[in-house]
């Protein structure tokens, strides 16, 4: 008798994959964020990326991280807000794990937890200093989202020999 295969990827490293194919959808030269959104099935629910909104011109939307109207804080809709955004019905969200490769800003922080999403697994934490991402993680204390660090191993695909 034949057995399974046992290199298989985990839940995490196949959501954390798809967040980070996804990431490769951004335009954006500096950052590109991606975010997975499944639930307690194991099936995927949602997927965005971080990239102007429906009907702005990404051509024309300024790309820098310059002042005022040319910084493109002012316009990004991140990957979590995108992908949270893409479901058909919000209240499959309830109960949610969200996979995203950079941890959540603030206001994405809000709309999680707005949204029930339940648990928050995120590939990296590089602003962990600011202000605004230190505000996320008191946001989801307060809300009991949880909120953990990927630590398997980065996707990649690899063929299984036959």
């Amino acid at each position: 008798m034949v057995s399974k295969r046992e290199d298989y990827i985990s839940w995490d490293e196949y959501f954390m994959g798809i967040a980070l194919m996804s990431a490769l959808r951004s335009k954006d030269p500096s950052t590109q964020v991606g975010a997975c959104i499944s639930d307690s099935e194991h099936k995927v629910v949602s997927i965005g990326y971080n990239g102007m909104p429906m009907g702005c011109d990404d051509d024309i939307c300024p790309w820098g991280v310059g002042e005022g109207l040319e910084s493109k804080y002012l316009y990004v809709c991140h990957a979590e807000l995108n992908a949270i955004l893409n479901t058909r019905d919000g209240s499959a969200l309830r109960g949610c794990h969200l996979y995203v490769s950079l941890f959540p800003c603030n206001e994405c922080a809000k709309a999680i937890i707005q949204s029930g999403i339940k648990e928050v697994v995120f590939l990296s934490d590089k602003y962990a200093d600011q202000v605004s991402f230190k505000a996320s993680k008191r946001l989801f204390d307060m809300a009991g989202v949880t909120y953990r660090q990927y630590t398997g191993r980065l996707p990649h695909i690899e063929y299984p020999s036959k």
